[in-house]
């Protein structure tokens, strides 16, 4: 290799790669924050600064915790909100999906559709509830659906924006070629447009989680809801940690899978980057 000599009063360049960091350090960083959250918890109800009216003792969580699931009734619970969320992100994601491509891809679709569908998307999906009611009464149907208007939005802008900036030479190449309309989405817009994609997978997830817990509000008879509804009848502070802590793990372990998924489908991504 030749090496590169620098003329008379320049700075011969120096290439920084980046260092990458070590798995156990990088984890203890990140656990240090929901730690000290655990940890000022503790020491506030040890000390009677949070008595068990107000918040339950991390102990006493846990037993509650132990004391559901023995029981089984949370295990039930969660398969029953399990079910909704996942049936409504289906729907919801699917929807987004299909209206992101008809929208990004024809300009018929979009002058067609785009406006409704951000007229929509306007509508706080909350102030829909009552409408919902009305309309499918208080059954798992006005659950479902709305968890899939709260999802389908996101999912809709990710891909709506992804479509529309696909590279033209890839465009213009697959119809050299002599690619159908179909094939193009599915062997060229939709590979450019996966990270976007994935972005508004998690969104959605997330919103659905959200979702789900104003879904639940609606006169449920069983799942997660139901119990904090109980929970809250009872003054149990306990039982209604232990349930908002739930919602919150599941928000987690999804956003957690989705990573994971961005993972296997990109690998490039884990190369590098700018940190």
């Amino acid at each position: 290799m030749t090496a590169v000599v620098a003329e008379p009063g320049l700075i011969t360049p120096r290439v920084r790669l980046p260092r990458g960091r070590s798995r156990g350090p990088k984890a203890l960083l990140r656990a240090f924050g929901p730690l000290s959250i655990l940890a000022a918890w503790w020491i506030a109800s040890a000390t009677g600064v949070l008595t068990a009216d107000l918040l339950a003792s991390p102990p006493q969580v846990w037993h509650a915790a132990v004391k559901l699931w023995d029981s089984g009734q949370l295990s039930d619970a969660l398969v029953v909100s399990l079910g909704r969320a996942g049936t409504g992100l289906v729907f919801g994601v699917s929807a987004g999906l299909v209206l992101g491509v008809l929208t990004g891809s024809r300009r018929l679709g979009e002058d067609l559709l785009d406006s409704a569908v951000q007229t929509l998307r306007a509508l706080p999906f909350l102030s829909l509830v009552p409408l919902f009611m009305v309309w499918f009464g208080i059954g798992e149907s006005a659950r479902v659906v709305l968890i899939a208007v709260a999802t389908t939005f996101p999912m809709y802008v990710s891909t709506f924006g992804a479509v529309r900036t696909t590279d033209r030479k890839l465009l213009e190449a697959a119809r050299t070629f002599g690619m159908s309309r179909a094939a193009t989405i599915r062997q060229v817009i939709l590979p450019s447009a996966l990270p976007a994609l994935l972005s508004g997978l998690r969104l959605s997830t997330t919103l659905s989680v959200i979702a789900l817990i104003a879904a639940e509000e609606i006169n449920s008879t069983a799942g997660l809801g139901y119990l904090m509804a109980q929970a809250q009848n009872f003054s149990r502070t306990d039982i209604l940690t232990v349930i908002i802590l739930i919602y919150g793990l599941l928000g987690l372990t999804a956003d957690i899978a989705i990573r994971g998924l961005e993972r296997v489908l990109m690998p490039w991504r884990n190369a590098g980057g700018a940190r």
